[in-house]
């Protein structure tokens, strides 16, 4: 290797060790401005040109995460996520039924949203709602994180990851959904199981006692019905096979132009940080494959996945699963993407992808940032520790990738 290569992967492992670390004393950044700062150096250090840091950058996932924030974000100031929860609290007549309810609820909701989106309007809400049933928050509080994650496998727009894969491999939205719905729902099953198994105790001694919400967001009517028929045309257009990026920003700019609210108010809520974060991430890792490591890497591994469709499937689930968890997903499918065009079946290996490093989004508090806003958001409320959440999160996982995979394989 020449000094800039070596260069280049030094500034990528700077970038990941303050991406996956907590804050560091000596340098307090977070993430989106460490993978800023990664950027930068790139760039400062003569790695990349700044020509080629604007083609490094996928906008058509910025622009789809963009406009898929718009309508979570109107949606929010309609009230929805208030009265979703409060709808579910009255339905609901025991703890184990408001598990469930807000188990699949929020599974449901972050297959059609961004699933770290969907974490961060529903956080509040939930605690105020099991606050308010005087319930334990810690097994609905990992019923939002977990289902999060496992409903966001079900479509190309359900979590970032799955955005990028969608830009990358070209499989039109309705077929991907079709393999990857009946895992989602699978999946959601399992967890839902895992943890009223694990807090059975804790749930049967529990009773919901229903009080009046203090402070809810009045439902605005017609701006959810603006919004929600706006949503219905974009999802249209998902089917019929539009572009998925400019598809989703027309549909916002269009709540936009007919909700007559403050735009704002609107912006200010949009989560700009994840926006510049995922930016700044192609950044880095296109400077990590202009080095040649990721290629190069392959050629050393690709024995391991072996020759057949079915024994690449199932090696590329648990690499991607243990490369999610050790990268993040997102940056793992930047860099092992590349790889695919090599398998025997490269349609299966990215629904595999997919699957594999949504789903060990669940091992630990780490393994995805849905999981990390929904602790941090509930902090002062409930002190989730790593290992309270990993010793739900490790069978979870475990469970939830081999049966969806067997799954996947069967219907493939």
């Amino acid at each position: 290797m020449n000094t800039k290569e070596i260069i280049g992967i030094a500034i990528f492992g700077l970038t990941y060790l303050l991406i996956s670390g907590r804050r560091l004393k000596v340098l307090p950044l977070n993430r989106p401005a460490a993978a800023l700062l990664g950027a930068v150096l790139m760039v400062a250090c003569g790695v990349m040109t700044p020509e080629q840091v604007y083609h490094s950058v996928d906008y058509n996932t910025l622009v789809l995460l963009l406009g898929m924030m718009l309508f979570t974000t109107y949606l929010f100031l309609a009230g929805f996520f208030d009265w979703a929860a409060d709808a579910i609290l009255r339905t609901a007549k025991t703890p184990q039924a408001l598990l469930g309810y807000l188990t699949f609820t929020s599974g449901f909701l972050s297959a059609l949203l961004v699933n770290d989106t969907v974490c961060l309007m529903l956080t509040p809400l939930v605690v105020a709602v099991i606050s308010r049933g005087k319930l334990p928050l810690a097994p609905y509080l990992l019923a939002l994180a977990m289902s999060a994650n496992i409903g966001s496998v079900a479509t190309l727009v359900g979590n970032p990851q799955n955005m990028i894969i969608g830009h990358f491999s070209g499989i039109p939205f309705v077929r991907f959904s079709l393999a990857l719905i009946p895992v989602a729902i699978v999946g959601l099953v399992i967890q839902y199981g895992v943890l009223a198994f694990g807090f059975r105790k804790t749930l049967r001694a529990a009773v919901i006692q229903r009080s009046e919400n203090t402070n809810p967001r009045p439902l605005d009517r017609w701006l959810l019905t603006i919004t929600l028929a706006a949503f219905a045309m974009v999802f249209v257009g998902f089917v019929s096979g539009f572009n998925l990026a400019w598809t989703a920003l027309s549909g916002g700019a269009l709540v936009m132009v007919l909700a007559r609210r403050d735009t704002h108010e609107v912006l200010k809520l949009v989560d700009w940080h994840l926006l510049l974060f995922f930016a700044a991430l192609f950044v880095v890792v296109e400077g990590l494959n202009g080095t040649g490591l990721p290629d190069q890497s392959y050629e050393k591994l690709r024995g391991i996945f072996g020759e057949s469709a079915d024994s690449q499937a199932w090696n590329l689930a648990w690499f991607s699963a243990l490369g999610s968890n050790i990268f993040s997903n997102v940056p793992f499918v930047l860099v092992a993407g590349k790889w695919i065009g090599n398998f025997a079946n490269p349609e299966l290996m990215w629904k595999v992808m997919a699957l594999a490093t949504t789903l060990a989004g669940n091992l630990t508090i780490l393994g995805s940032v849905a999981n990390i806003i929904v602790v941090e958001s509930a902090r002062g409320h409930a002190d989730i520790g790593f290992w309270d959440y990993a010793k739900f999160g490790i069978p979870v996982t475990i469970l939830t990738t081999v049966a969806g995979m067997a799954l996947l394989l069967l219907l493939n």
